[in-house]
Parts: C-alpha cells; sequence; structure tokens
C-alpha cells in the first residue's frame, strides 16, 4: 500500500474554458519550481496526455471509469505518479458531465471523488463579470461531495474587469488562486478530431507549453495551489502493476458466447459505415469474458512486438505498451512514414491516430507496406485499432495501403464520438467470441467494405471492424487494463508466430 500523494484536479464548468492551458501550465510552472509532476487527463483523450508529457517530462497517463473500471482509477493513479511529489489531473467537459443517461459516471467529478482529490475551478470570464459568481456559487453547491478549493480565472480583460468578478464570487468564500490574461501565444492548431497531437508539431506544442508556463506562473498563486493539493485527505492504494495484472487470476472468466455471426457482405451499410450505439452509454452487464488465456511466462527469447508510432500513430495509452512488456515482449517502436518493420517483428500494434491526413506520405513507404502485408499474409498477429484498420486497408481516400482488408477508407463529415459496450463476433488469436468489452470511438472516416468479412465487434447498432485469423481490426479504443489477458494473447501469438 502507498498513499496518494499531493493532488488537485483542474476542472471547468464547460468545455473551451481554458482547462488544458491551465493544466498544461501549472504541471510545467510546477515543473521549473523544482516539483516532480506526474500529469493525467480524465477520460479516453489522447492528445492532452501528449501535451501533459511535454510539460512533466513524464508520460502522460488517462483516468477513465469507463474503460478501466473504479475500481483501477486509484491504483491507476498511484501507478502513473510513482516517483512524484505532486499530481495535476486534467478534467474532461464541464466538472458534472459523464456518460449520457448516467448521474455522471465517468465525469471529472466522479473520478475527483474517487481519488479524494480537491478541485479547482477554470472559470472563461471573457464574456461575464460578476455573474461568475453565481457560476461558482452553482458549481458549489450542486455536490457537497466535490471540495472545490479554488477558482482559476481565465481570459480576464483588465484589472477593472478582475475587480468586478472578485466581486462576484467573494460571497461563496472560494479563493481565487490566480488570474490569466489573454495570450496570443497560447493558441495551438486545432482540427476535426481537436488539437493537433504534440507528437505532430513538437517545436509548436514546446512554445506552446513555455508560454502556458509562464501565463501560469505570472498570474497563478503557485504556493497556495500547493497549499491546497497537500490539503488532499491521506489514503492509501494499492498501486497497478502491469505484471501482477497478467497474473491468471485476473484472466479466468468463463466464456459467455453469443450467437455466430455470418459473414457482412459488400454492400451491407451494417459494417461499412461501423456502426456506433448511443455516445456515452454504460455497460448494463460486466465485462465479460477472457476466454482461455496464454500464461504471461515466456520460454526463450523475448519476442519483438513492433509499435507504431511517430506522428500518424501517436493514440496510444502509456499502459499498452507496460503490459507488452510484462507480458514478456520487447517493445520496438517504429515510424510508419519512414521505417520497415524493426527487426524479427514477431507481431505488430497499429494505435490509433491522424492516418487521413497523412494518406500519401504512408502510401510513399511501399517497401513498409509490402513487407506488411507479406507479413501478415505469413499469419503475422496484428492488433488494429482506429487508424490502424484504415492503415490495413485496401486504400484511404484513393491512396493506396497495406492492402490485407477488403475495404476502401475514406474521410467524411459525421463525427463518431462515444463509449461503446461492444461483443466479440469473431474468434480470434485475442479474442473469443462473446467477449464483452468497453472500448471507445473517436473518428471521421468510415469503411466500405468490398468482399465479404468476419466482423470484430457486436454494437448496439450492427457489426464493426474486419478480422482475419491473426488479425483484429476496428475502429473501437480499448484500455489494456481492463483487458490484461489481450496484451498476454498478442505476445503468446508473436511467440508462436516466430518458432
Amino acid at each position: 500500500m502507498v498513499g496518494l500523494i499531493p493532488r488537485l484536479v483542474v476542472a471547468a464548468p464547460s468545455s473551451g474554458a481554458g482547462k488544458t492551458t491551465v493544466a498544461v501550465g501549472l504541471m510545467a510552472a510546477l515543473r521549473r519550481a523544482g516539483h516532480v509532476v506526474a500529469g493525467f487527463k480524465v477520460g479516453p483523450d489522447y492528445i492532452d496526455p501528449g501535451f501533459h508529457a511535454v510539460a512533466t517530462g513524464r508520460p502522460g497517463r488517462n483516468l477513465d471509469p469507463m474503460l478501466s473500471g473504479e475500481e483501477l482509477v486509484e491504483p491507476l493513479f498511484a501507478h502513473g505518479s510513482e516517483a512524484a511529489d505532486m499530481a495535476v489531473v486534467e478534467g474532461v467537459m464541464g466538472l458534472y458531465d459523464g456518460a449520457l443517461g448516467t448521474e455522471g459516471f465517468s465525469s471529472t467529478a466522479h473520478v475527483a471523488k474517487l481519488l479524494k482529490a480537491p478541485v479547482v475551478l477554470v472559470v472563461d470570464a471573457s464574456a461575464a463579470g460578476r455573474s461568475v459568481g453565481a457560476v461558482v456559487q452553482g458549481f458549489v453547491a450542486f455536490d457537497t461531495e466535490v471540495r472545490i478549493v479554488g477558482v482559476i480565472l481565465n481570459k480576464v480583460g483588465s484589472d477593472r474587469h478582475e475587480t468586478e468578478v472578485r466581486a462576484g464570487i467573494a460571497p461563496a468564500g472560494i479563493p481565487v488562486l490566480g488570474v490569466l490574461r489573454r495570450d496570443s501565444r497560447l493558441t495551438v492548431p486545432s482540427r476535426h478530431l481537436g488539437l493537433v497531437p504534440a507528437a505532430e508539431q513538437r517545436e509548436q506544442a514546446e512554445q506552446a507549453v513555455d508560454a502556458a508556463a509562464e501565463l501560469v506562473r505570472q498570474g497563478v498563486d503557485l504556493q497556495a495551489f500547493m497549499t491546497a493539493a497537500r490539503a488532499a485527505p491521506h489514503h492509501t492504494t494499492n498501486p497497478w502493476n502491469p505484471a501482477t495484472a497478467l497474473t491468471p487470476a485476473t484472466r479466468a472468466i468463463s466464456a459467455t458466447p453469443v450467437p455466430p455471426v455470418p459473414p457482412v457482405p459488400p454492400g451491407s451499410q451494417a459494417a461499412p459505415t461501423i456502426a456506433d450505439g448511443p455516445a456515452g452509454s454504460v455497460p448494463s452487464t460486466a465485462d465479460g469474458p477472457a476466454g482461455s488465456v496464454p500464461s504471461p511466462k515466456v520460454l526463450g527469447p523475448r519476442p519483438v512486438i513492433a509499435v507504431a508510432g511517430g506522428p500518424v500513430f501517436s493514440f496510444r495509452y502509456t499502459e499498452t505498451t507496460e503490459l507488452l512488456t510484462a507480458a514478456g515482449a520487447d517493445v520496438a517502436t517504429f515510424d510508419p512514414l519512414a521505417d520497415t518493420l524493426p527487426e524479427a517483428t514477431s507481431a505488430l500494434y497499429l494505435g490509433g491516430g491522424f492516418p487521413e491526413l497523412h494518406a500519401e506520405a504512408l502510401s510513399a513507404n511501399a517497401k513498409l507496406r509490402e513487407q506488411v502485408a507479406t507479413e501478415v499474409a505469413a499469419g503475422l498477429p496484428v492488433i488494429a485499432e482506429c487508424a490502424g484498420l484504415l492503415y490495413l486497408c485496401r486504400d484511404l481516400d484513393g491512396h493506396p495501403m497495406v492492402g490485407v482488408l477488403p475495404g476502401t477508407g475514406r474521410m467524411t463529415t459525421r463525427l463518431t464520438l462515444g463509449y461503446r459496450t461492444a461483443v466479440a463476433a469473431t474468434t480470434t488469436d485475442f479474442f473469443d467470441e462473446g467477449r464483452r468489452v468497453r472500448g471507445h470511438e473517436f473518428h471521421r472516416t468510415t469503411v466500405d467494405l468490398d468482399a465479404d468479412v468476419h466482423p470484430a465487434w457486436h454494437l448496439p447498432a450492427g457489426v464493426e471492424g474486419i478480422t482475419l485469423p491473426h488479425v483484429h481490426a476496428s475502429y473501437l479504443h480499448l484500455h489494456w487494463t481492463a483487458t490484461p489477458d489481450v496484451p498476454a494473447r498478442l505476445v503468446a501469438a508473436a511467440q508462436a508466430y516466430r518458432r
């Protein structure tokens, strides 16, 4: 058991208030003041943790009760804050906004209560004065189990404006810990799915982090912030550990199969549009069977698992590679824009990202495309999520891709976004038919099928994804801390492939 370190959650009344600017600025400013800072993001977001990593010099991590389960939030926090002396948790959307149809499940407030962490509310004051006080009082009163210990005013226009806003907040008895003025240097490029990832524009990301750190240093009382963080109640937990997460006891769940699904014919609208269920839906039953799972012990040389990275494939949870390593693999990261598969690759993990914006450059690396196609035909085990699905298709917006899946990817104007409850539709090396999981979708592309396929998942509105005996490709992102048998099975398949 370890005690949770000093911690604060940075929240806001709504999206767009400046949570990321303030959270990143706090992380960087505290680091420059000599602290070792652990950064976390509430929810499934991949982009903000990339900026957290730039600010802290440590991996960015996610805390998501929907994807990992409530019971893992504290342990994952303890694991991610190891050797740090301060943790800053950036919230998601508005403080009390969670999965639709629930009482705030997986919201920032939910995570704050699980961590017993105080909350600092970031309020965009650009279009209000004394009325900000009513907002603060309402948020304080809405849920008295959430401890709002301070306010940071963002986008304040002048000293007079600041005076008016402070006067409105004073009756609430909540201290103003900082006041930030408008600053054009904090503009970070954005696109159809949010900010441009730090991995794609490192220099600009570093400049934005530097500007946020200076803004926070000048406008926030860091000592008061630290005092509030240290006032978080003492609490102990067992840190999550990727090695113990892989023990057979955590994975021995009996199978509950569902009726088999026939191949989806070309032209069907169920699979080509990769149907999505209700955004934010909460599963009505427990996460389902892992099926038979190999031992995580690896005999003989450790298999090499190639993990796509670089600017295109930057959407990957930190625990993904930690679990693969703990399961007995040597993880080798490569950039599909410029590299070939690492030597002795025995399995491939293709995560998420923005292949639609790099399709021409991805296509230009013909040597890698041909190499992946040859290896997959020979039985190379592959797990592909979102960007990985598109990369394995025949083409993407007219640019040739790997071509091992009978479909074409294309950009659309429709945003598919939300939590999903999915049931494995086809048995592969990694999932047994009937396996129930929780995942997340986040894309504006679609896949048009031109041949029968065995789908990957049942979703509420249809089937989704494509499988081959050794390939599982879909739009669904999973947090493997909730399914530790999956990386163990990938490593076992990798070892078998090289025998």
